[in-house]
């Protein structure tokens, strides 16, 4: 997706997105692209600009486009419709009081409102209005919060899973961040890890993101 990110959420940015979600789930991208997202779950340019930074955010630029540049946060927002990570799952009797007021008509939650609000709350005025280093600071707070050792299910894990799921499913995560070697060869159980070495993309899962 290039000039579409300012537009509408429009034919093409579903079919864009349709593909890093098609990859995710292990389904033909025909299957996906004939599905059509209900209007309730259809992100306004607000959320796809708060998702497009949450996104750069978590995976900023390097040597490498980061994740907001590559379109996850349209991957996001679109995984979360068709409920990936289970995000559609609706809220149980355990779940924290203070999410049901973002709780949909299904009973799942609202993620990309729940987000809004919780970084909105953490930065003290609208989060992509704030300077960048509260933008950080909000979010890094938040992310403490979620994998502390209180933690157990939290919405950020979701969102930070499709976040990650997106960018390394993408070509820029996939063949530029990540190595690739089709066929690896030998079985080498212990490998010395030399600094600059980057995991390997047929087995990005077994990074520890947490």
């Amino acid at each position: 997706m290039t000039e579409t990110h300012e537009s509408g959420w429009n034919r093409r940015d579903f079919i864009g997105g349709a593909a890093l979600l098609a990859l995710a789930l292990g389904v033909p991208l025909a299957a996906v692209r004939m599905s059509s997202l209900d209007p309730a779950d259809a992100p306004t340019e607000a959320q796809r600009a708060l998702l497009r930074e949450v996104s750069q955010l978590v995976l900023p630029r390097t040597g490498t486009p980061g994740a907001g540049e590559v379109g996850v946060g349209d991957f996001v927002a679109l995984a979360l419709a068709h409920g990936l990570e289970k995000s559609r799952q609706p809220l149980d009797g355990k779940a924290d009081p203070r999410l049901l007021r973002f709780r949909r008509s299904d009973g799942s939650l609202d993620h990309v409102t729940w987000l809004a609000t919780e970084l909105e709350r953490r930065a003290g005025m609208d989060f992509l209005k704030a300077a960048p280093d509260a933008r950080v600071a909000a979010l890094t707070a938040l992310d403490a919060e979620a994998f502390g050792p209180e933690a157990k299910a939290h919405p950020w894990r979701t969102l930070k899973a499709l976040i990650l799921t997106g960018y390394y499913t993408s070509e820029v995560g996939g063949a530029q961040e990540l190595r690739f070697e089709l066929v690896p060869g030998r079985f080498d159980p212990d490998l010395p890890l030399q600094p600059g070495d980057r995991a390997w993309s047929s087995d990005w899962t077994a990074v520890d993101f947490g």
